[in-house]
């Protein structure tokens, strides 16, 4: 028979266990589909992430109603070598298919480590569902693209359930040589119907349109709408953009740092038919925004470093219920 301390302790062991159970877990690792490994993010008012290790790539942000924010293929393709269509693949060291190397690079194709101790956020940050990937050049692969490198990518949620990227790449040549590079976040949002989407932040700027062999040309509209294909990049483009869903009555406020270019594709009704990993009607119902810089390219020294950072916040659409007006979104940061 127990005595009372003993039958006290198991009680206050009880206690604590029930506390411990409802901690909620803002990191959780595991496996994905096709037993690719990733990461769950989870803040406490409800957002969460997904993060596989193949590509460093971004699949799933939800808001608090558990809504997917982010749009990905119902045929993407979840097997090496392939890239994942959808999410926030991520281009380096070249956008587009502008060198030698494979489209968009490849960082989308490799596997990363996940940092066991990744450093923490500055103290003014109450963030704790965060993680650090880092890419760095295989010894075997030189052949291509012969620089040494280390590419550290965090993804975090914020407290509000805010989706951050930041990307930091350092060339750690030991051989006294630069390196040249263009970068991209191809993120590719998740909206109702794409002929009621609209993009504002982007009027009036000169654009190069790689539909009409990436001839430039000058935004003509107020902002930005969808009726046939689009395939145009964006220069000197300011550091927030609204992109509006006017059915869902919701708004992306997008805001980036070292990236002074912004791609907008949606290959419509008859490029879609051409691209394998994508359904013939799923055109309607994404939009793939590149906050990038590359009509600039990057050149780094040995040991120098560059940072770009992508910050998306999801907010009800003024445009619709008049609670925000998606112009003071753009500035009042």
């Amino acid at each position: 028979m127990l005595d009372w301390i003993g039958k006290e302790e198991i009680v206050n062991q009880k206690h604590r266990n029930r506390r411990m159970s409802r901690q909620p877990v803002y990191v959780q690792q595991c496996m994905g589909i096709n037993g690719l490994e990733k990461v769950i993010l989870r803040e406490v008012r409800g957002f969460s992430a997904e993060v596989y290790l193949y590509g460093g790539q971004v699949t799933s942000w939800k808001n608090d109603l558990g809504e997917e924010l982010l749009f990905v293929s119902s045929k993407a393709n979840f097997k090496p070598p392939n890239s994942i269509r959808g999410g926030i693949p991520i281009s380096f060291p070249q956008f587009s298919n502008q060198g030698s190397l494979e489209q968009h690079g490849f960082a989308r194709n490799r596997f990363w480590t996940l940092d066991p101790n990744p450093p923490p956020f500055p103290t003014n940050s109450t963030s704790r569902a965060f993680i650090d990937l880092i890419l760095k050049n295989p010894e075997d692969d030189t052949k291509n693209w012969p620089h040494r490198y280390e590419f550290r990518l965090r993804v975090a949620l914020g407290p509000g359930g805010d989706l951050m990227l930041t990307s930091r790449i350092r060339n750690t040549n030991t051989d006294g040589k630069s390196f040249t590079f263009t970068f991209a976040y191809h993120t590719y949002f998740c909206v109702t119907d794409i002929s009621e989407v609209r993009i504002e932040g982007l009027e009036t700027l000169d654009y190069l349109d790689n539909l009409k062999n990436r001839e430039r040309f000058t935004e003509q509209g107020d902002a930005i709408t969808f009726e046939s294909e689009v395939d145009k990049l964006y220069l000197s483009t300011p550091t927030k953009i609204a992109i509006i869903d006017h059915e869902r009555k919701r708004t992306f406020v997008l805001r980036k740092d070292g990236l002074p270019d912004a791609g907008v594709w949606n290959p419509w009704d008859k490029k879609v038919k051409t691209i394998s990993d994508i359904r013939d009607d799923e055109y309607k119902h994404m939009l793939c925004f590149q906050s990038a810089c590359v009509e600039k390219s990057i050149t780094l020294k040995p040991g120098e470093e560059w940072k770009g950072r992508q910050e998306i916040s999801a907010v009800p659409s003024s445009y619709c219920s008049g609670q925000l007006d998606p112009r003071k979104v753009l500035f009042s940061y």
